[in-house]
């Protein structure tokens, strides 16, 4: 659904809108069912920190491609980049993150430092309007397949990691760029670099709201049970979150464009 976003509406509203909670809200309930609120509350606190290492992850997809030359193959030299800077990025995190709660740092606490984190990054990477456009070409629906199954691997193994007494790992697992890889990689194949370019800002703002869904249900899934738990914390995220985020990027992308 992202990458189709993408494609018929542009990086901007696809980027947004396609990146509104979605593989959070199963990998959020396994994690409950499975492991408990101790669990719960451990994993969807590194959430955030999590989306921050995806918009680090979105960075690269920005910066490298212009600077590579094309007879050096630079989708392959960008998707090894981003997957050897998201790794790196992860393993650091995680290491002050199991630091700071080792130090009685709350899980809560540490959810807020990475939201805060991830929202400075994502407002520098989007202060300024960058070109957006549409798709021509359509993905192939082997391509929209295989990003279903990444996504569906990686809430299977988030949920397992959390079964397994690893909450923390579990809460970086449940957030690998799986969506983001594939879009990228789909997009570049299939319309060249500029779409997944102009869309790697937008997703990054729009993913907050995974960071948002997160740390809500640390509290609306305990309280609420998984079902409602869930729907709460997914319709705070989007109202509170997705939708002022696609307010306010088109209105400065429309007073950019009208005062040019």
């Amino acid at each position: 659904m992202v990458t189709v976003a993408i494609e018929k509406w542009g990086g901007l509203t696809g980027g947004i809108l396609g990146t509104i909670p979605s593989t959070i809200v199963p990998a959020a309930a396994g994690m409950y069912m499975v492991g408990g609120e101790i669990a719960l509350v451990k994993s969807m606190a590194i959430i955030p920190l999590g989306m921050l290492v995806n918009g680090i992850f979105l960075t690269v997809w920005i910066i490298v491609p212009p600077r590579l030359s094309q007879r050096a193959n630079p989708l392959l030299i960008t998707t090894i980049s981003a997957l050897f800077i998201w790794t790196l990025s992860a393993i650091i995190l995680l290491k002050i993150a199991n630091i700071a709660l080792d130090n009685d740092l709350s899980p809560g606490t540490l959810g807020l430092i990475g939201l805060l984190m991830l929202l400075f990054l994502s407002i520098i990477i989007n202060w300024r309007a960058t070109e957006t456009p549409k798709g021509k070409h359509p993905v192939s629906l082997i391509v929209l397949v295989c990003r279903g199954l990444a996504a569906a691997i990686a809430i299977a193994i988030a949920v397992w990691l959390s079964s397994q007494g690893q909450p923390l790992v579990a809460g970086i697992a449940a957030v690998f760029p799986a969506i983001f890889l594939t879009s990228m990689v789909a997009l570049w194949m299939a319309q060249g670099p500029t779409v997944p370019r102009g869309a790697a800002g937008p997703m990054m703002l729009g993913g907050v709201s995974v960071a948002v869904y997160a740390i809500v249900s640390i509290w609306a899934l305990p309280q609420y049970g998984v079902l409602f738990g869930s729907a709460i914390s997914w319709i705070i995220a989007v109202i509170g979150w997705s939708i002022p985020a696609y307010v306010v990027l088109s209105k400065r992308d429309t007073s950019i464009g009208s005062k040019s």
